[in-house]
């Protein structure tokens, strides 16, 4: 068996009231007893993840980061409404317990919900766990199934008709990423002003078919069953889903998506296995999308330049907290690196693309 995702002691800064917590789940969650455990997930940039154990119970925290954050990322509440809803349509979700504003047990919102175990990609393969080349392409086309099953998933009648606005939702995303690049950058960082205004200048129209769409839809974000890890069990991470342009958030996921013919500046920054053998490169999932979603696809450089943009802005805003000392976290201090990279990447797209 693979090894499964498994907490460690919480990073210094970072640590929670293990009491206040107690009590507050105790009162909160019928049922529960016993000692209380608090350890953390050390993967991820953004919310906070620990893994909370109360007697036999397993369960996991998440709460926003410390330090400056971007005015609408990290809302609790948003995430823990939209799991609320889904779950009976999506069983990828993981099942919400609580949410609280955060009051008498720390100083913001959180909520709580069970744990899903099993196995979740990071960089590479989890040490003692191999996948050949029909293992790997079946797995990468699960991931794209799974994501072709939300976006096709009727959110409406999962009572998430009002969960965003998806007219004019392409031209907000590109007018409202830019304004956080700028705010978030550093005297290091590069101007971005060419990616920005090309953006802006090949803006697509519109989608005549909005969904929901997960917005950070990405192999760390999904969890592989344990005894079988072709088979995806669990889809993370819902802080940023909303009612939008579903190639944007295709675009978004291939932006992470490193595959093993790519340059070696973009080899330095892959952050999951996407490389190995038999992995599905981007053209084959957006082909796969396209004929799982019956949504034709002229071109797709507009949506991956897009999503190298919102990644470069995504690690440019983690990276902001780190050079102004909001965190210790050592891991933010390497991403204005991905930054330039990302730049040069997203300029290849540009040069190259027939918009």
């Amino acid at each position: 068996m693979a090894a499964l995702d498994e907490p460690v002691k919480i990073r210094e800064g970072e640590e929670l009231d293990p009491e206040k917590v107690r009590a507050f789940l105790i009162e909160s969650i019928p049922g529960l007893k016993g000692d209380i455990s608090i350890k953390q997930f050390p993967s991820g940039f953004s919310n906070l993840t620990y893994f909370i154990t109360l007697g036999d119970r397993e369960m996991v925290l998440r709460r926003p980061p410390f330090g400056k954050k971007a005015k609408t990322a990290h809302d609790m509440s948003r995430e823990y409404r939209i799991l609320s809803a889904l779950k009976p349509y999506f069983p990828y979700c993981p099942e919400p317990l609580v949410y609280s504003e955060g009051s008498g047990v720390m100083d913001c919102p959180f909520y709580v919900m069970e744990r899903i175990k099993g196995i979740i990609f990071r960089k590479d393969l989890p040490k003692g766990m191999t996948l050949d080349t029909n293992q790997a392409r079946t797995l990468s086309t699960n991931l794209i199934r799974v994501l072709a099953e939300l976006h096709n998933l009727d959110y409406v009648k999962a009572g998430l008709g009002d969960f965003g606005k998806p007219e004019g939702y392409v031209k907000r995303q590109i007018e409202g990423w830019s304004k956080r690049y700028r705010d978030a950058r550093t005297p290091d960082a590069p101007d971005y002003e060419k990616v920005m205004q090309w953006l802006a200048d090949k803006m697509q129209p519109d989608t005549d078919r909005p969904c929901l769409i997960h917005n950070d839809y990405k192999f760390d974000n999904a969890v592989l069953d344990a005894s079988d890890p072709m088979k995806i069990i669990g889809i993370l991470d819902w802080e940023m889903a909303t009612v939008g342009d579903p190639f944007m958030d295709l675009g978004s996921s291939l932006a992470y998506w490193v595959e093993k013919d790519d340059p070696q500046q973009m080899q330095l920054i892959r952050m999951m296995p996407t490389n190995i053998e038999g992995m599905l490169t981007r053209k084959e999932q957006i082909k796969l999308y396209s004929e799982l979603t019956n949504r034709p696809v002229d071109t797709f450089d507009f949506y991956y330049c897009f999503g190298l943009f919102r990644l470069a802005v995504i690690a440019q805003q983690i990276y902001y907290r780190f050079f102004h000392g909001q965190t210790k976290d050592q891991r933010f201090g390497m991403l204005i690196h991905a930054v330039k990279i990302l730049e040069g990447t997203a300029l290849e797209v540009m040069a190259k693309s027939n918009l």
